[in-house]
């Protein structure tokens, strides 16, 4: 995604974890960035509203609302976010991340998890003190250390044929050109593209953009635009394919997340 000035954001000095697990919640302003640092525990970080980019084992990793980031203690990583967005980090020890992945890694967020993230914040909760919150701690943990892992939603690539490419596709999300003319556009074939595609990114090129819109569609969304109206910016000829489309990632409507935001 391009980048705009950045404001950075204020450390936390935490001399000493308050519990086993504290979470921290915090709302952030538009292209906000922390600075490098790590910590001594695991770390879970969840938003709401936006995509959160971070870079960490010199891996750019982007996580929409359906996806959180886990990073393991010890880790160097900086995060970047270009919109608003309500952001949420789960606090564990590293005692309690045997279940967890030893990289940093993209965790699906259950419904569970929402809706416990969701009460915890809104009674402004960050250490569990009583025995039903601790209960509701212990299942968010079980339910972010059992789902399923993965390494990137958008990745990327310094293939000198694919860079320029797939920097121009998140610069203009709605680009149309064909995998056919990229290629001509580059020097090679289509087939060979469509090869490194594979190779470089784990999906296919028609995939790769069909993610970019999906996530420049959040952005619509957030802006006011109505579902019909995203749907034909995104060049389809109705809502209905674009519904299935953002539900495919996000496991919601967009309806249901413009209705999240209010």
């Amino acid at each position: 995604m391009k980048k705009q000035a950045r404001n950075l954001h204020p450390s936390l000095a935490i001399a000493k974890a308050p519990s086993d697990v504290f979470m921290n919640f915090e709302a952030f302003l538009s292209n906000t960035e922390t600075r490098v640092h790590s910590h001594t525990w695991g770390q879970v970080q969840l938003i709401a509203g936006g995509i959160l980019e971070m870079e960490a084992e010199d891996t750019r990793f982007l996580a929409p609302p359906h996806l959180a980031i886990w990073v393991p203690a010890g880790t160097s990583h900086k995060s970047f976010n270009r919109r608003p967005l309500d952001y949420c980090s789960i606090n564990v020890s590293v005692e309690m991340t045997h279940a967890f992945p030893t990289k940093t890694s993209l965790i699906k967020v259950t419904p569970i998890v929402t809706a416990i993230i969701d009460d915890f914040r809104m009674r402004e909760i960050s250490v569990a003190e009583s025995d039903e919150d601790k209960r509701l701690l212990q299942v968010l943990i079980d339910q972010l250390a059992t789902r399923e892992m993965q390494q990137h939603f958008l990745p990327s690539s310094n293939h000198k044929y694919l860079a320029p490419i797939l920097a121009e596709v998140e610069e203009n999300p709605t680009d149309n050109t064909s995998l056919q003319q990229w290629a001509e556009r580059v020097h090679t074939t289509e087939r060979t593209l469509a090869r490194y595609c594979q190779a470089e990114l784990g999906m296919s090129f028609t995939e790769w953009r069909l993610r970019v819109r999906y996530l420049h569609s959040m952005d619509l969304l957030r802006s006011g635009q109505s579902v019909k109206e995203v749907a034909l910016t995104l060049g389809y000829n109705q809502a209905s394919p674009f519904i299935a489309m953002f539900k495919r990632y996000s496991g919601q409507t967009p309806e249901q997340y413009k209705n999240r935001l209010l």
